[in-house]
Parts: C-alpha cells; sequence; structure tokens
C-alpha cells in the first residue's frame, strides 16, 4: 500500500494527491467508517483509503460499488472537485 509518506509531490514540494472531502464528507454524514464502506462495496479498506486521498482514482466498477455502498453518483468520482457536498439532498437509502 501507497503511505502518505509516498504521496507524489508536485514542483512546489506540495502533494500532488488531491483529497476527495466530498467522499469524507458522505461517509461521515452517513456515520460510516473506511473499513464498513470498504466491506460494503467489497473491495479492501488499503485501496478505500487510497481513492479516498486521492491517492488513486477507482476503476469504473469499483467506483459504481462504492457509490452503491454509500448512495451517490457513481460518476461524481470523474467530475471537478466541488468544495461540499450537500449530504441532505443525497436523500436516505439512495
Amino acid at each position: 500500500m501507497k503511505g502518505a509518506e509516498n504521496l507524489r509531490k508536485d514542483k512546489n514540494g506540495e502533494s500532488a494527491a488531491k483529497v476527495r472531502e466530498w467522499l469524507i464528507q458522505i461517509r461521515e454524514a452517513k456515520g460510516l467508517t473506511q473499513g464498513a464502506v470498504a466491506n460494503a462495496a467489497g473491495i479492501a479498506q488499503p485501496s478505500y483509503f487510497e481513492i479516498e486521498k486521492g491517492i488513486s482514482t477507482p476503476r469504473p466498477e469499483t467506483a459504481m460499488k462504492i457509490a452503491a455502498a454509500i448512495g451517490f453518483p457513481w460518476t461524481r468520482f470523474y467530475e471537478e472537485e466541488e468544495k461540499s457536498v450537500n449530504v441532505d439532498a443525497l436523500g436516505e437509502g439512495t
């Protein structure tokens, strides 16, 4: 597993990974741990960690599984980052 210490750096020495804050917000709003989401999606927790932290981008199949597990459109992984997500708009059980 690539740890946080192994993140690529940009020309200014900053981390090149872009944390998916929106994904963290959705997960936390539903009261779930990274492990719970990973288990529900059928992936390893370290893989989910890398996706959430922006270290890796999920393949469409994996994006669909994560989205189904916590209720958001799977294409969200491939859209531009937004500052926040209205977790109330996601609805229960979606």
